[in-house]
């Protein structure tokens, strides 16, 4: 039987600070009237000044601005930015009865924060399937129902994160190594919802992410996987090295990762199903057609939420 490797390869950056210690979750409240998708909506945080007719912060429904600003936190800009998306998120979507999939890497973990919160403040009743172990141990280190497919194969609502979104929502994940779980979880869930900060937010996959498109792969394959995805689609391929064990990084599910770096923009519909067909694939970091909206934590404190465009 194949072995997995240890998982603090995968997750040991992203596991989130015990509840009640520094940087546990933050006890956002407030009568806030939240905008709608496209506009920008400011959350409760730190030190606040309101402010009117900020640039940049135009509500979309009635053209006019009005802005709440956070003060500086301890928190990086973007660190703040992950925290702000994934409160709206879970403030707007997660309910009573659900079942939810649970991400993985760094933004999630104050998406669950959030969601331990809201369960103690308002009682709720949810069941979390997790998509990796870090998300599992995020469930149980924060009280929730932990539960699987197994049990529960229809899925209410998926929250998680990416390494970046382009202008039709189009997502590369799996960056941290886990993208094969958390696309079933997806793809599985009634409503997919992303969390992100503002450097993910592209117009093109590739323009701010620079580290290529994730490819898990069997282990024995590879090499002639890495050859025919080049042939194919041109750019280059690096399998995925371990940080603190010699050799290459292993998943939960005992396989490898690639990374491919493309050279150019392609049909990343086809492209997906291209590389999905080649014998040895298990998966990719391509989510097309998946998440219906995404929030943007943006620098200035607030909330960006786009929403999937209609089909024709």
């Amino acid at each position: 039987m194949q072995r997995p490797g240890p998982f603090s390869t995968l997750y040991g950056r992203v596991l989130a600070p015990l509840p009640g210690r520094a940087g546990g979750a933050a006890s956002g409240r407030g009568g806030n009237s939240w905008g709608v998708p496209g506009s920008h909506v400011q959350l409760p945080g730190c030190a606040q000044s309101l402010t009117s007719g900020g640039a940049g912060r135009t509500n979309t429904s009635s053209g006019k601005a009005n802005s709440v600003f956070l003060d500086p936190c301890t928190m990086s800009k973007a660190e703040e930015a992950k925290k702000l998306a994934g409160h709206l998120a879970v403030k707007n979507h997660v309910r009573n009865n659900q079942v939810l999939g649970i991400g993985s890497g760094s933004t999630i973990v104050h998406a669950v924060q959030q969601i331990a919160e809201k369960v103690k403040e308002e009682n709720l009743k949810l069941v979390c399937i997790p998509t990796s172990f870090q998300a599992r141990q995020l469930i149980l280190q924060y009280g929730l129902t932990l539960s699987d497919l197994d049990q529960h194969p229809e899925i209410d609502l998926a929250i998680d994160g990416a390494d970046e979104v382009d202008a039709d929502l189009n997502l590369i994940k799996g960056g941290g190594g886990c993208l094969t779980q958390e696309k079933i979880v997806a793809g599985y869930a009634s409503s997919f919802i992303v969390i992100a900060d503002f450097r993910k937010d592209s117009e093109n996959l590739g323009d701010h992410w620079h580290k290529g498109i994730p490819i898990e792969v069997i282990p024995m394959a590879y090499v002639p996987v890495s050859r025919a995805v080049t042939q194919k689609f041109g750019g280059l391929i690096d399998l995925r090295m371990a940080v603190n064990k010699a050799g290459p990084v292993v998943t939960d599910n005992g396989n490898f990762i690639l990374d491919w770096k493309f050279d150019r923009v392609h049909k990343w519909s086809e492209v997906n199903t291209a590389i999905k067909m080649i014998p040895g694939v298990v998966d990719t970091g391509l989510f097309i057609n998946m998440a219906e909206r995404v929030y943007f934590g943006m620098q200035d404190g607030s909330v960006n939420i786009k929403e999937k465009k209609p089909f024709c």
